[in-house]
């Protein structure tokens, strides 16, 4: 009746590591999750099945796994709670009866009374590798970034999306379409459509949303930028709604752009949209002149370019609950401006601001943004690419490696105390001079540089992923560096593939993830073998050449990653869960903080895969319980 995915322990590897007393740090506000099981039908006539492994379970957890077929009691299909496995092949499900599965948590024999989350399949279900939300995309839009979060507090997640219309980077002129944030359930429930209106400019460079639970209510707020014309979940405007800031001039320099008029930060009620709280936001434009720097070509502009660059990331950087950090400029003047939801109420923590060029943090951040607890006091910092802000809003420290637009967080080699960052560098036009690494590896904790190749190389795109077991830790890859141990050794052909990663076909190395495709790096001959192609299913990615998913995340299932790519006519979301057994089980990576906080920051610029706060690859030591506490549903 049940087929177990084979389990084996997980080998360990000596790991170098900073210890922290556990006493010494607080626990985590998270999220509460349910088992967010899935079920999937397969061309074999079997049904594979996978739930999450939660955070706080204990160790010794096991599970039973209940089938209910049409209207029949449940039954469990396990003789024995299952002990090392998070997925099975149910090869005993009626095929002509609706079915819904749930699992309950056994502990010392004890088995959990809550159901924990269940999934339903129709009889009539397609075996098909992913689930469809269908959508309602406004005319002329397609489906961009997406974000996850626990929208209506009933354990699972749903999913904010950006549509997009007709778009500008920053150094171009031209109108735009007002971006559009609609939040959805995963059966394609529309739960409400923001419209931040015409004077917010549409583009990867400008609407950065935030998704996270901020108050602890159980319940997760949307934040971001807003201006005069926002139209909330509800329909009311934020602002003046007659206002039109947009230079209409088309013979302008800056036709198209918003450089005068108010700016604010809105803070939304995830069941509804409805705004709960809007403020100036900070910093102001300014001087457009006044956000030049040593970053890219080092030049300067008047035209909005340089000045309306944005970012923004959430981070626990009291330790204990989360805030949202909204950022702007990274070429040359960066600031970012930390601020907490409490009580109703929205208060400014604190504000970085590298003022100018003469400044050593002038012109270190990049197309993205990372959260990590770099020096292992429990509180979050922000790497913002070359430099790093600590969590009380000081400036830790800069490498002076300069700006670039791939960056990668973590343990990534195991055998270095602590984490690392990985990132390759721009050297264009004057900037080629000051020579700088077009690929580097540094200590999170200090700074120092681990090792660098290609001085004065200008270098576009970066990646760092296990995808050799031969060596120890990540390997890395970019430009003329090729493929890198996490030593900085070359170890020859590098994979065409610098996008994402994604943990897919059930081992513990990282698989390439880019446009529509997932492959695994055959190490041996040096290629990459595709495992899935999402173009089959009438899938496209997004952002031109990144060729970015919608979001990429453990979402569902066990603790491998999904991917999400909408449809070609822009009118579902499809989300591909592996069904590959796999012979690990390891927590929902939900629940490890780093990587929880780098999927809510995915959809910020140039989108990067998360990374989790220890490392995960061959050899793996198994990472300890993280230190959280998950916050229910509040009244």
């Amino acid at each position: 009746m049940l087929r177990p995915m084979r389990a084996r322990p997980v080998f360990f590897a000596v790991v170098l590591a900073l210890i922290v007393l556990p006493s010494a740090i607080a626990q985590r506000q998270m999220e509460r999750l349910d088992r967010g099981v899935v079920a999937v039908k397969q061309t074999n006539g079997a049904v594979f099945v996978g739930w999450r492994m939660l955070g706080t379970d204990p160790d010794n957890v096991g599970f039973n796994l209940y089938r209910r077929s049409g209207g029949a009691a449940p039954i469990r299909i396990n003789s024995a709670p299952i002990p090392q496995a998070t997925s099975v092949s149910d090869i005993a499900a009626p095929a002509d009866l609706a079915n819904t599965w749930f699992v309950r948590a056994v502990v010392e024999g004890k088995e959990a009374d809550d159901e924990g989350g269940s999934f339903s399949l129709k009889a009539n279900a397609p075996a098909q590798p992913f689930l469809s939300v269908p959508l309602q995309t406004p005319a002329g839009y397609a489906p961009n970034d997406g974000s996850v979060g626990d929208l209506d507090g009933d354990g699972q997640y749903d999913i904010v999306l950006h549509q997009a219309g007709r778009g500008r980077d920053n150094a171009q002129a031209g109108l735009t379409d007002p971006p559009i944030l609609q939040g959805y359930k995963l059966d394609g429930t529309l739960l409400w459509t923001i419209n931040l209106g015409r004077n917010i400019r549409e583009g990867a460079h400008y609407t950065q949303f935030m998704v996270y639970d901020l108050d602890g209510d159980g319940r997760a707020e949307v934040v971001c930028k807003t201006a005069d014309g926002t139209k909330d979940g509800l329909g009311k405007t934020i602002g003046d709604a007659a206002a039109d800031w947009r230079d209409t001039n088309s013979a302008s320099r800056t036709f198209g752009k918003i450089l005068r008029g108010p700016e604010y930060l809105t803070v939304f009620d995830g069941r509804t949209g409805a705004a709960l709280a809007t403020t100036n936001y900070f910093p102001s434009r300014g001087a457009l002149d006044g956000w030049g720097g040593r970053g890219g070509n080092g030049g300067n502009d008047s035209t909005g370019n340089r000045a309306d660059r944005f970012l923004a990331c959430v981070a626990y950087l009291d330790g204990k609950r989360p805030s949202v950090v909204m950022c702007r400029g990274y070429y040359g003047r960066s600031v970012l401006a930390a601020w907490d939801w409490r009580d109703g109420k929205l208060t400014q923590r604190w504000v970085f601001d590298s003022t100018n060029a003469a400044n050593a943090f002038s012109g270190q951040g990049a197309h993205t943004v990372s959260v990590a607890d770099v020096d292992g006091d429990g509180r979050d910092d922000i790497v913002y690419h070359s430099m790093v802000v600590s969590a009380d809003g000081k400036g830790l420290y800069s490498t002076d490696l300069r700006h670039g637009d791939a960056l990668h967080v973590g343990d990534l080699d195991p055998e270095h105390p602590g984490l690392e960052v990985f990132g390759i560098h721009e050297n264009e036009e004057a900037t080629a001079k000051f020579g700088t690494p077009g690929t580097a590896l540094y200590d999170a904790r200090t700074g120092k540089i681990l090792w660098s190749h290609g001085p004065g190389i200008d270098v576009g795109r970066g990646m760092s992923a296990d995808i050799d077991p031969r060596y120890p830790g990540e390997e890395m890859w970019s430009g003329p560096a090729g493929l890198r141990t996490a030593k900085g050794e070359p170890i020859g052909r590098a994979p065409r593939s610098t996008n994402f990663g994604i943990w897919w076909d059930g081992d513990l190395l990282r698989e390439l993830l880019n446009g529509t495709t997932i492959a695994k790096w055959d190490y041996e001959a040096g290629r990459e073998v595709p495992l899935l192609n999402g173009a089959e299913f009438d899938c496209v990615s997004n952002n031109g050449t990144k060729a970015t998913p919608v979001l990429s995340a453990d979402i569902l299932g066990d603790w491998r990653e999904e991917v999400i790519w909408r449809s070609r006519d822009a009118k579902e979301l499809r989300i591909f869960t592996s069904t590959i057994p796999t012979e690990h089980r390891l927590r929902t990576l939900m629940h490890d903080p780093q990587y929880r906080l780098g999927v809510a920051w995915q959809n910020v610029g140039y989108n990067q895969p998360p990374h989790p706060g220890f490392f995960l690859g061959h050899g793996m030591k198994i990472p300890p319980k993280p230190n959280i506490v998950t916050v229910s549903l509040k009244p």
